[in-house]
């Protein structure tokens, strides 16, 4: 991966095959892919292989803004990581690493040109956040 990738890391409190579910499975996505309470993600879809495409819909809950957030998977090792290529051209990646009855979830990503890296980290980084506390709450 780029040097210049951005990465943002969370320890979860769940093995590694319920952090992958919860992850992956779009009737969980829904549940924590968004930054902020004022925010939802009404609809989410994932096709985990390579090749296949994950889209998601991420909205302010009054309706002021909202976009569809799309990829597609190039590399996947089942359980443990997963890279994917952005509409934009941007790569990420995703690894879990299970530590006993912990996950430590790393997310690396381009970033974008439009908005300074300290807000694209804080945002990635929220959602990883909120997605660390629906595992943790289920």
């Amino acid at each position: 991966m780029d040097s210049n990738q951005i990465i943002i890391q969370s320890t979860i409190q769940a093995d590694s095959q319920k952090v992958w579910d919860y992850y992956t499975n779009p009737k969980h996505i829904i549940h924590w892919n968004f930054a902020s309470d004022d925010w939802q993600c009404p609809w989410a879809k994932n096709d985990l292989r390579v090749g296949g495409k994950y889209s998601a819909r991420m909205e302010a809950k009054d309706g002021s803004f909202g976009f569809e957030f799309e990829a597609v998977y190039d590399k996947i090792t089942d359980q443990k990581s997963f890279t994917y290529t952005m509409e934009d051209g941007r790569k990420a990646s995703v690894d879990l690493e299970a530590e006993g009855n912990k996950t430590k979830v790393t997310v690396s990503f381009d970033p974008e040109k439009e908005n300074p890296e300290e807000m694209q980290r804080g945002g990635w980084q929220a959602i990883l956040d909120n997605f660390k506390k629906y595992v943790e709450g289920h």
